[in-house]
Formats: C-alpha cells, sequence, structure tokens
C-alpha cells in the first residue's frame, strides 16, 4: 500500500484531525485531470459496485445536499498554483465510516464510466484505517 502524500484540511465542526488522505500517485493522477476536466470534487456513496468507488467528477457537476457530509478539502496545486479539491460522502455511508481514516489511492482498471479517471485505464480506491480514539457523529 502507498503511504499518505497530503492530508485533507478539516471541514467537520469541533474535529482537529484529517479524515482523508491521498497517496502520491493519487495526487498525480488528479492534477492530470484537473489540467483536462478544471476542477475537481470526490463523492463517496454507499452500495455496491461503483457505489463503494470514490467517484471523480468536474467540480459541482455532483450536486451534493443535506444528505451529504464534506469529509475534506485539498489543495493539490503545484508551482503555487492553488487547485483546492473537496471530498465529500453521503451521511449514511458516514455512519458506517466514521471511525476510518480514509486514502484515495490508484490502481490499475476502469473506473466508472461517470468518474473521470475512467479512460485513463486507472480507477480511484478507497483503503480505510480505523482510528484508534472516539470521533464525535453529525
Amino acid at each position: 500500500m502507498n503511504d499518505i502524500s497530503l492530508e485533507a484540511a478539516v471541514t467537520l465542526p469541533g474535529e482537529n484531525f484529517s479524515r482523508v488522505g491521498l497517496t502520491a500517485v493519487s495526487v498525480e493522477l488528479l492534477r492530470k485531470l484537473w489540467d483536462q476536466h478544471g476542477p475537481l470534487m470526490f463523492h463517496q456513496s454507499g452500495g455496491c459496485c461503483d457505489g463503494s468507488a470514490p467517484m471523480c467528477y468536474p467540480a459541482g457537476e455532483f450536486l451534493t445536499g443535506d444528505s451529504d457530509v464534506l469529509l475534506g478539502r485539498f489543495d493539490i496545486g503545484s508551482d503555487g498554483q492553488a487547485q483546492s479539491l473537496e471530498f465529500w460522502m453521503s451521511k449514511e455511508q458516514f455512519a458506517y465510516w466514521s471511525h476510518t481514516h480514509l486514502t484515495v489511492d490508484v490502481v490499475p482498471g476502469r473506473g466508472s464510466g461517470f468518474s473521470v479517471e475512467s479512460p485513463e485505464g486507472k480507477r480511484f480506491l478507497i483503503r480505510s484505517t480505523l482510528m484508534d480514539w472516539d470521533v464525535p457523529s453529525i
């Protein structure tokens, strides 16, 4: 497994720890995709098949609402260029994963047809690690 290269900024009220990280290979792919598609976002829903993988969309293409939680915000920019990418999760899924730290990694394979990495022959994958402290629920 790859090590975390970048931790998300904390976005949940009352927390002081990151819930989401990116591996170096995921940062590299996200920068490439940003150049092709413009600003990006992640959404992690629940369910089987593609619903269990993080989906990467052009920012604003997937509408979030009261049923979603903003878990973190990344600055994936390089050379002083700010590129803010948000990581969202459905509240229902967050209820199951509230005691885990998520790491977005990249593996060979075809992503979902709706996720922008699909044509690259790679797909984003979540790796989770249990946190060993009490976390507040939302």
